[in-house]
């Protein structure tokens, strides 16, 4: 029995090499969808966003940026490069001001980033609860938050881990269902209940 080609016809992807890819791959294939991710040497083609997952970006993004510090930039969906064969793309970082090279920039070191947060989407959510933040913590990524949706009446909540130095590992230091108030990486105050979320 013949397998059904799985592409169309036309349509060619690209074969990987031996050892997979490398970071240096996002910037040089052709023709990679947006927000291709790398990890483990493979690409990782990302699912189209659900409103959840938009709007909560939206409602997150204003509310950092509103008390950010000089020093510091928020930024949307930039790949943020770990090692040689990693290179994900948190949905929101917090990286140094002065990391910040330019309107042509695609990318930051890991060792720019202070913060980086998930918002679970199905399609990512063994990669957004595992795999991800085992590798921003082992990058030293000081603080990681995980987003999603809990309750009957699917309200926000937002998971909040601190990089334990000694471990290289995150320890959960506090769940948010409606006022993230935190004094790190910098101050944050800001509404995320279902309400802020539909106002939005």
């Amino acid at each position: 029995m013949t397998a059904e080609p799985l592409a169309e016809p036309g349509c060619r992807w690209p074969v990987p090499p031996r050892d997979g890819y490398t970071v240096d791959d996002l910037y040089t294939l052709p023709d990679l969808p947006p927000h291709t991710e790398l990890i483990d040497g493979s690409l990782v083609f990302v699912s189209p966003q659900r409103y959840f997952h938009s709007t909560m970006l939206d409602l997150l993004m204003a509310g950092l940026r509103r008390t950010v510090p000089k020093d510091m930039k928020v930024v949307r969906e930039m790949t943020i490069l770990l090692d040689r064969r990693n290179g994900p793309e948190p949905d929101i970082s917090v990286v140094r001001a002065e990391a910040v090279t330019g309107g042509e920039q695609a990318c930051f070191q890991a060792a720019d980033v202070l913060l980086a947060v998930e918002v679970v989407s199905p399609d990512s959510e063994a990669r957004d609860r595992d795999t991800k933040p085992r590798k921003y913590a082992a990058a030293g990524i000081p603080h990681f938050w995980l987003v999603e949706t809990g309750g009957a009446d699917r309200h926000p909540v937002v998971r909040v881990y601190e990089l334990d130095p000694v471990t290289k590992a995150y320890d959960l230091t506090g769940t948010r269902r409606e006022l993230l108030k935190l004094g790190a990486p910098y101050d944050i105050d800001t509404d995320i209940t279902s309400e802020a979320l539909d106002a939005f």
